[in-house]
């Protein structure tokens, strides 16, 4: 595999993982206040257009739900790639950090779908703005 694998390698990935589980959690913690207020906001004033918006908010905290368990995931094998390689059992060690980035990129990938369902969301709201413009 790689010849200048060392515990080094994987505590590359230490500062990005971090900086993504910062930026999953607020993205979780910015779409429960939405759903609070929708929830809020449909109990004064019931409205149908409430519902369009329901299938979106759940399709975006399950892909913010798994895109923070497979950071988490990635961090771990990280980790544990980082004992292997102290206990010199580098090639599982590699093994773990491939797996690791592999598990770093699915999260990403979850990531940028949950962005496009955020734009689509925003777009319902747009849609709605313009109908009540063209209404008056």
């Amino acid at each position: 595999m790689m010849d200048n694998f060392s515990i080094n390698t994987p505590s590359l990935l230490f500062p990005a993982i971090s900086l993504l589980m910062l930026a999953y959690t607020n993205r979780f913690l910015a779409i429960s206040g939405i759903i609070r207020q929708l929830y809020e906001h449909h109990r004064a004033n019931p409205h149908e257009n409430i519902l369009r918006q329901l299938n979106n908010l759940k399709m975006r905290v399950w892909l913010i739900r798994y895109m923070q368990a497979l950071g988490i995931s990635s961090l771990l094998l990280c980790i544990v790639s980082m004992v292997l390689v102290s206990i010199s059992h580098a090639d599982w060690a590699q093994l773990l950090f491939v797996g690791s980035l592999i598990l770093m990129v699915g999260s990403l990938v979850l990531c940028l779908l949950e962005v496009m369902v955020s734009d689509a969301a925003l777009k319902i709201l747009l849609a709605d703005i313009e109908d009540e413009i063209r209404q008056h």
